[in-house]
């Protein structure tokens, strides 16, 4: 059963209607067709409206849908053959983050990626997709093993954070992400970095340090949520839609200030309704990028990757 989004209500009203005069139409045999084509238009023509003028919140929102395609999904769908590596060889495995070797129409690379879980059971194995230090290690080890055998690193990117529990600060929470930060820099192979649905925090920046950085079109990155500034700023989340807008989180205003190198475009009302076209518009991105990546020199790439993110933030007047 489709999940609807609070925005998305009146849409669901007349979807609910459509579906009840299909179900009519079949048991009755009664010719309805001229009245189900007009509900269909008046649907598709509410949902243009709808999502053709979304607000920053609806779009955090929509990021966060239930439904939404994960790291896994993505897996499924536009590799031809994965083989997932396991450990950071020092505590453990973290299943929070996944990563191994992608064959892609005879391309191989390194993909690694923040998997968050669809139930109850796969959120709490997966800890809601907020890794632990081992899981940045462990993405900082493949990295290192696809640099080895100069082969491209892809990342997909969707986590509400770094995992803030105690036992993460004992074991070096901010070393970890620090460290992959610097190695990131320093890679010889490509490095593409796609954000596919919440890119937040410290957590996100771990896996983001790439030659190319893209964003799905629904979907936000930023150093904190809109929630947890607004409890910073208002002391309440009541102010989280002022917060979201304030904060220009969005594809569009993260590629408008020049923290992104380009957006993926969705279908009409998120990519949770297509999940076989959203992977394939992927996996364009991802090959496409990978070819022009690759016509660069190991020391150029590196050069241009540091100068990137050092003019981030700068302003001259």
């Amino acid at each position: 059963m489709r999940t609807y989004l609070d925005f998305e209500k009146p849409m669901a009203e007349l979807e609910k209607k459509l579906e009840e005069m299909k179900v009519l139409a079949k048991n009755n045999n009664v010719d309805v067709s001229d009245a189900i084509v007009l509900l269909e238009n008046n649907i598709t023509k509410l949902r243009k409206e709808i999502f053709e003028n979304l607000t920053s919140w609806q779009r955090v929102q929509l990021s966060r849908h239930p439904d939404r395609p994960y790291t896994l999904d993505y897996i499924q769908q536009i590799c031809d053959e994965f083989i997932e590596l396991h450990g950071d060889r020092q505590v453990r495995d973290d299943p929070a983050i996944i990563g191994g070797w992608a064959n892609v129409n005879g391309q191989s690379f390194m993909l690694i990626g923040q998997q968050k879980g669809r139930n109850t059971k796969q959120r709490q194995y997966r800890n809601f997709g907020m890794p632990n230090p081992e899981g940045y290690r462990k993405a900082l080890r493949l990295m290192k093993m696809a640099e080895k055998f100069n082969k491209p690193i892809v990342t997909l990117i969707d986590t509400p954070g770094a995992f803030p529990g105690m036992e993460a600060e004992e074991r070096g929470q901010g070393e970890a992400i620090a460290r992959n930060l610097k190695e990131m820099f320093m890679l010889k192979v490509p490095v593409i970095c796609i954000i596919i649905g919440e890119g937040a925090s410290g957590g996100a920046l771990g896996l983001a340090i790439g030659d190319k950085v893209l964003m799905l079109e629904n979907t936000w990155y930023s150093v904190i949520s809109p929630e947890n500034c607004s409890a910073i700023l208002w002391r309440s989340w009541d102010y989280k839609e002022q917060a979201a807008e304030a904060m220009k989180i969005t594809a569009k205003d993260m590629k408008q200030n020049k923290l992104i190198d380009g957006i993926i475009g969705e279908p009409l009302g998120g990519a949770h309704l297509d999940h076989a076209w959203m992977a394939n518009e992927v996996k364009n991105a991802i090959l496409e990028n990978i070819a022009d990546l690759n016509k660069i020199d190991a020391q150029t790439r590196i050069d241009e990757r540091i100068e990137k993110f050092c003019a981030m933030g700068v302003v001259i007047e």
